[in-house]
């Protein structure tokens, strides 16, 4: 510090100004004030000496004051930081803690409805063994047939009413018709002679007559209520084979959809996911599986898929018919083998079988 306060001392100064103000401040003393004036000097660098010192001294503390301070906001933040941190997992624990408890009272409901279920199941088996017990014995296969019988009579009633509700009618004139009583003689599964199905334009079903040519070569000119009076045939038909798989306790394979001459029949495995195919049966039916609808009329909807909706409806009465012993007249032929249906169900063999 003093070096450069000498060097400045000792700089020459060459501008006319300044040179003329130093003069001017030029304080002359006296020799006798002169050793004075030197003290008076010496102790005024020694206290700037001393103050320049203290301000060193002083800046290098608030240095490392300001120093401090900056280390102690950082950790403040970081404080900060970590008190949300904490915050947030305690939610989290709060939720999972709810959750917790809601899957623990899941958990002992199901085990609640697990074992009144196995009770169930304890006291059927007991009632199942003692059914077996009784059925091994020679009255219980009589009173077994007996309850069969009274069974089949009580279907066979019940799939009359649906005869007389929607009966099929083989058409012999312009506006006659007659019972097709004799129209098929007996097809059980296991005696090949059958009759020549009759044509399917000749049967009506409440008195409607199903064409399917509509089905397969629909334009513009084709008749509006021919399309229409198959839609309600159509209809129909799926009431009355819905009635009659509830009857006898038949799932059908495509399930329908009834609504009137609106009706639908849904398909599985037109939905089945190919990439699914290497999952296990159990996994593919529940996850991947979903019903495609195929419409029963032709209205607005695509012949295809209408052509393909009247073969699984078909598809339904064949099942139908297979579970009673019956073969099928053919897969063109709905009203005929809904009316062989009909007839073998209301047959005095259907009760002995």
């Amino acid at each position: 510090m003093e070096n450069r306060e000498q060097a400045r001392d000792k700089t020459l100064i060459t501008d006319p100004k300044k040179i003329n103000a130093a003069h001017e401040n030029v304080q002359l003393i006296e020799w006798e004030d002169f050793d004075n004036e030197l003290a008076r000097l010496w102790s005024l660098t020694s206290a700037l000496k001393e103050a320049n010192e203290k301000k060193q001294s002083l800046q290098e503390k608030l240095q490392s004051l300001i120093q401090v301070k900056n280390e102690s906001l950082n950790k403040l933040n970081e404080l900060e930081e970590m008190r949300e941190r904490l915050e947030a997992r305690k939610v989290v624990m709060a939720n999972m803690s709810t959750h917790c408890k809601v899957a623990t009272e899941d958990a002992k409901k199901q085990e609640e409805m697990l074992s009144t279920e196995v009770r169930s199941l304890l006291v059927a088996g007991t009632s199942l063994s003692e059914a077996n017990r009784l059925l091994t014995e020679e009255r219980g296969c009589v009173k077994l047939k007996n309850v069969q019988r009274k069974l089949r009579a009580r279907q066979q009633y019940m799939i009359s009413q649906v005869s007389l509700l929607y009966p099929v009618k083989i058409l012999v004139g312009p506006a006659q018709e007659q019972e097709l009583e004799s129209y098929s003689s007996s097809s059980r599964l296991g005696n090949p002679s059958a009759s020549k199905p009759v044509n399917q334009g000749s049967l009506t079903i409440l008195g409607l007559n199903l064409t399917l040519l509509p089905f397969t070569k629909m334009s513009f000119f084709t008749d509006k209520k021919e399309v229409q009076r198959s839609a309600t045939a159509l209809g129909y038909v799926a009431h009355a084979v819905s009635l009659i798989a509830s009857y006898l306790q038949v799932p059908l394979r495509y399930p329908l959809r009834l609504g009137g001459s609106r009706s639908y029949i849904n398909d599985h495995a037109s939905s089945i996911d190919p990439a699914s195919s290497d999952l296990s049966l159990d996994t593919t039916l529940s996850a991947n599986v979903k019903l495609a609808e195929f419409p029963l009329f032709l209205e607005g909807q695509d012949t295809t898929r209408a052509a393909y909706a009247v073969f699984l409806l078909n598809k339904d009465i064949e099942q139908l018919l297979n579970f009673i012993g019956v073969k099928s007249l053919g897969p063109r032929h709905v009203l005929a083998n809904l009316k062989e249906l009909l007839r073998s169900v209301q047959s005095s063999e259907y009760i002995d079988t």
